[in-house]
């Protein structure tokens, strides 16, 4: 404590030091006259009397040298009274002896006075505050109004997303409309450069920060605008394969063959390469069967083409075609793609019935499918025979074409609409948007 009352005591004549230093740099005359020192105290006095802030300063001159004494509310304050009167003709020397005051209502006067100044300007100012601000909030209301409106909101965009995006941007540009208006009428619009600086850097940095959600949005748009698929549609998007149940404004929603739902960020789908099923009725399945490496492929190829033939949902136009795909050790492979209406017919129940049918008329003609085959090396080879067909079996069961249906399809697309009833607002996908 002893310590910080030395070093105070110290300060105190440098801040007296301080303001004495400066003085004026005027030509001292040779006479004096004590009327010319009784001119200048005066002149001093009528001059601080003008100003706030010095009654407690007693002015005294000898020999053009002014000395000052008393009291202010700061240092500021007394160090301002030299330059002001080093300006005073005749004054030869300044003596600064001017202190800060310390007594607490001298201080505390000031600050009331100038919180009563400040009300009585706010009290004045009121009127025209509450008329600024209730200008802006109907220029801001006045675009909400509009903006709640159906027309011509809805005829303008391709769907509901759009069309709230216009409102929003209508919002924006009213709400900016009213607080420029706001903003003119207290004669402050300087405060709106500040403060569209202020945003534009805020604007900046969140975007930085929020880049993917941002991307996100816009993708949003730009498949609500152009829509690569519809509802309903079998597709495939980065290797998720789904039929879809609806756009929004963050991902696309998938109902996967399983019944599950596949949640995929609108980001990721505009990027992606999507393969939809669904757009043409026609669709083509192939599958394989293996032969006995010593049958005759040309008539295998005919057998499974007329069993092909007997299974009326497979389409004329494409028709079925055969080839021979490979040919490995014991077995030649071949590959066979028939056509059908996908959405009159199941795929894989029509893919399933065509293998069944197949396999079972190059069985019936003696073609049988490959086997593992193992050549067993012995010091006395012996021929094998093959096997005969054990006495007494039962022939089996001639092998008939059965019907096919797209059920399965049918009840995706009944768990779609099911769903897409529950949540259709937030649906962008729209029959009459463009599609891509």
């Amino acid at each position: 404590m002893r310590i910080f009352l030395f070093l105070f005591l110290l300060a105190l004549p440098f801040s007296a030091f301080a303001q004495g230093t400066t003085q004026p740099d005027s030509v001292i005359s040779v006479e004096n006259s004590a009327q010319q020192d009784a001119a200048i105290a005066v002149r001093i006095r009528e001059i601080i009397q003008q100003l706030d802030g010095y009654d407690s300063v007693a002015v005294y001159v000898s020999d053009g040298i002014v000395t000052l004494r008393g009291t202010t509310l700061d240092a500021a304050t007394a160090a301002a009274l030299n330059g002001l009167v080093a300006r005073v003709e005749g004054v030869v020397a300044i003596e600064n002896e001017v202190a800060e005051t310390t007594d607490v209502i001298e201080r505390l006067t000031p600050a009331v006075e100038r919180l009563w100044i400040r009300f009585e300007q706010f009290t004045a100012f009121l009127p025209l505050l509450l008329i600024a601000i209730l200008a802006g909030l109907a220029v801001i209301w006045i675009g909400f109004f509009i903006a709640r409106r159906k027309n011509p909101w809805d005829r303008l965009a391709p769907n509901a997303f759009i069309a709230d995006i216009y409102r929003q941007i209508l919002r924006l540009f009213f709400v900016v409309l009213g607080i420029v208006l706001a903003l003119d009428l207290l004669n402050l619009t300087a405060l709106l450069s500040t403060i569209l600086g202020a945003a534009g850097i805020v604007g900046l940095a969140i975007g930085f920060a929020v880049r993917d959600t941002v991307e996100n949005f816009i993708a949003s748009i730009m498949l609500s605008m152009r829509q690569p698929f519809r509802p309903k549609d079998l597709v495939e998007i980065e290797g998720d394969t789904g039929r879809v149940i609806r756009l929004t404004s963050r991902a696309t929603i998938l109902l996967s063959p399983d019944g599950n739902h596949i949640r995929i960020p609108n980001a990721t789908v505009f990027k992606a390469r999507i393969v939809n099923f669904t757009r043409n009725d026609e669709r083509r399945f192939t599958f394989t069967l293996g032969v006995d490496a010593n049958a005759d492929i040309a008539e295998a190829q005919g057998i499974i083409l007329s069993a092909l033939a007997e299974l009326p949902y497979l389409l004329d136009s494409p028709g079925p075609s055969t080839w021979v795909g490979d040919v490995g050790d014991s077995s030649i492979t071949i590959t066979v793609a028939a056509w059908v209406r996908q959405h009159e017919t199941g795929l894989f129940m029509a893919r399933g019935e065509a293998i069944r049918l197949a396999k079972a008329r190059l069985e019936e003609a003696g073609i049988t499918l490959p086997e593992p085959t193992f050549r067993l090396i012995t010091q006395t080879p012996q021929t094998a025979s093959a096997p005969a067909s054990a006495p007494g079996r039962p022939k089996a069961a001639p092998v008939l074409a059965r019907p096919v249906h797209a059920d399965e399809a049918q009840e995706l697309e009944r768990i779609v609409d099911a769903e897409r009833a529950e949540t259709s607002a937030d649906d962008l996908l729209a029959r009459e948007a463009p599609q891509e």
